[in-house]
């Protein structure tokens, strides 16, 4: 499925663009969004940064009209700090940060991320990391793998589905999308295998979440590009799921007032204060679900550096 980039309009509006700015796409995907930043460039400068070398190398080819404007990452964007440094580059003007699984990465089954097809446990977005999901699979203790699955995958049966992963590895090793599939649906009842959902959903986004520290590196991801945006900088999120979107409206409100000091104190002494102004969230057009299904879930955050 060709990947079509959500809320293209309203994330252009949100980092309101100077053409001689410096701009930062943390995310980069296969570039819709940064097409659409580049374009409104003239002296100004896109940073962009991807985990997965295959959406830097397709992305590098797709903006080639703009390469005197582009400098391609390969890298996390909880490193923000240190690629900018890398870069001489002290503050931008803004960021994005359009999270989750980019469709040709779902629709690869080299990459192991769908439950839609067969192919090896990998679901590493940076293939330079060393945990797979297939070492995740086979090694964590039941625990952890119950709590995984709960946890980011929101699975009421996380209990019965650590259990039979258990088990059934003690046999043979679960190595593919497919022998996982498996697993997941027998240890499930018969009446959740009925639901719309496919039972794998939640567990394989649970680990791909675990698999890649995606929470982890978006908290520390966040408050790095904050404390690297110049003043009146805007930091645009676009999240897809509800751990995503609840992690950035805890750190923004965090971030909105920073001060320690016991309520019935005066004034601040802590130098604390408010860091961002968060300006508002915005949600998918009915027109646009229907166009991308994709989008339906797709939540928009949008804050100002103070």
């Amino acid at each position: 499925m060709e990947h079509m980039p959500v809320l293209v309009k309203e994330c252009i509006e949100g980092l309101k663009i100077r053409p001689d700015g410096i701009y930062v796409d943390a995310t980069l995907g296969r570039g819709g969004h940064a097409r659409e930043i580049a374009k409104r460039l003239e002296q100004g400068r896109l940073i962009a940064i991807d985990r997965d070398d295959d959406a830097i190398r397709e992305a590098a080819e797709e903006l080639h009209e703009y390469k005197d404007l582009l400098t391609f990452v390969h890298g996390n964007f909880a490193d923000i700090p240190n690629i900018l440094d890398e870069l001489g580059v002290e503050l931008a003007d803004g960021m994005i940060f359009d999270l989750g699984v980019s469709s040709p990465q779902l629709d690869n089954s080299e990459r192991g991320f769908s439950y839609m097809s067969d192919a090896p446990l990998d679901m590493r977005m940076d293939r330079r990391d060393g945990l797979t999901a297939y070492q995740a699979v086979n090694s964590w203790p039941e625990d952890r793998l119950r709590q995984v699955f709960y946890e980011f995958g929101e699975e009421r049966h996380s209990g019965a589905i650590a259990r039979a992963i258990v088990r059934k590895r003690v046999e043979t090793p679960i190595e593919t999308t497919f022998d996982l599939n498996s697993v997941i649906t027998s240890a499930i009842p018969a009446a959740a295998r009925r639901e719309t959902q496919h039972p794998s959903k939640r567990c394989f986004q649970a680990l791909r979440i675990a698999v890649n520290d995606e929470l982890g590196a978006l908290e520390e991801g966040l408050l790095a590009a904050v404390g690297r945006l110049c003043p009146r900088g805007r930091a645009v999120i676009l999240t897809f799921h509800s751990l995503e979107t609840r992690l950035v409206k805890n750190v923004f409100k965090r971030l909105e007032n920073t001060c320690t000091c016991p309520p019935d104190f005066p004034r601040c002494v802590c130098g604390g204060g408010r860091v961002i102004k968060v300006l508002g969230r915005c949600f998918p057009s009915p027109e646009e679900t229907g166009r991308n299904p994709r989008a339906e879930c797709a939540r928009l955050s949008i804050a100002e550096k103070v």
